[in-house]
């Protein structure tokens, strides 16, 4: 339980695509440039999608190539097609991210396709991606529940995960899409999984709508894993979940963690500041709990040293 745990920081992309204020590309780039002067060397920093499906990921490219300029960072971008493919490598994408549905209802009503039809259309983009150099994340949505679904079966996640991990997916990034999940059913899920995908090779994506995430992300932890998506200040949502909040907020996983003397490398007092910023940009206070009590201790011992 005490070794390193590797953030992977989905602010700036699940995040921001899911709030309703669209954020401008220097905007986007500050954000990016104050995660990764937190710590957070790992971002993932848009999506090559549609810009009439999802207007706040528009000029994604411009945005990538606005933060080429830091070092000794990586950053992600979401790919849903070949056609994505292309401008995210004309854009110097060095590592893209694919993503299914580990449900019919769900991959239908996201993407408009079945399970089956959403591998078909990226099983071009892999064969490409290692020929190109390129590797590639694997994302499974509603691991835990689905809106339209309900309950999911560990054994469809597992199935899925094992078909991207065959087509050469680094990694697997398991996605409680809309926060339904617990401890019990996480651990039930990952074991699943881990059942044919070495541990290390998996990512937890809690999101934290029923107030679960902190509780189901210790379970996975406790069965090996050691890479968890988070979102700063919590942002983001899902459409197909009502009241759905972001994906676990940062603050929350870093104070957590360390807490618990494991290391994350990220600097709180960098982060929070991120985090705020962006907070003033979108108009709305952050969701997470840390950031909140952070901030509320900020402003009371600012208080009480403006005092005579």
């Amino acid at each position: 339980m005490s070794d390193p745990v590797r953030i992977i920081e989905m602010g700036p992309r699940d995040g921001l695509q899911n709030e309703k204020a669209l954020v401008g590309v220097e905007a986007r780039i500050a954000f990016i440039e104050a995660l990764a002067g937190a710590g957070l060397h790992t971002v993932e920093v848009g999506a090559f999608v549609s810009p009439k499906a999802i207007p706040q990921m528009a000029s994604s490219d411009a945005v990538l190539r606005g933060v080429s300029h830091i070092k000794g960072a990586e950053f992600h971008v979401l790919v849903p097609n070949e056609k994505g493919y292309d401008a995210a490598r004309a854009a110097g994408a060095k590592v893209v991210s694919v993503f299914a549905a580990a449900s019919e209802g769900f991959s239908r009503a996201n993407i408009n396709c079945t399970v089956a039809e959403s591998i078909e259309r990226f099983k071009p983009v892999l064969a490409r991606a290692k020929a190109d150099g390129v590797r590639v994340r694997g994302y499974i949505s509603c691991v835990l529940g689905c809106p339209f679904d309900g309950e999911i079966k560990p054994k469809a996640v597992a199935d899925l995960a094992s078909t991207l991990w065959d087509l050469g997916c680094y990694e697997i990034s398991l996605g409680d899409t809309i926060g339904v999940g617990t401890p019990a059913k996480a651990k039930e899920m990952l074991r699943a999984v881990a059942a044919n995908i070495p541990a290390a090779k998996l990512a937890m994506h809690f999101h934290d709508t029923y107030g679960q995430a902190l509780a189901n992300l210790y379970a996975g932890l406790e069965e090996g894993v050691r890479v968890i998506d988070a979102a700063a200040g919590g942002l983001g949502g899902c459409p197909y979940a009502p009241g759905a909040t972001g994906n676990v907020a940062t603050e929350d996983v870093v104070y957590m963690l360390e807490g618990m003397g494991v290391k994350t490398g990220v600097d709180m007092e960098k982060l929070l500041a991120a985090t705020n910023a962006m907070s003033v940009v979108l108009g709305k206070p952050p969701v997470s709990r840390v950031a909140t009590a952070l901030n509320a201790k900020k402003k009371r011992a600012a208080s009480l040293g403006s005092k005579p």
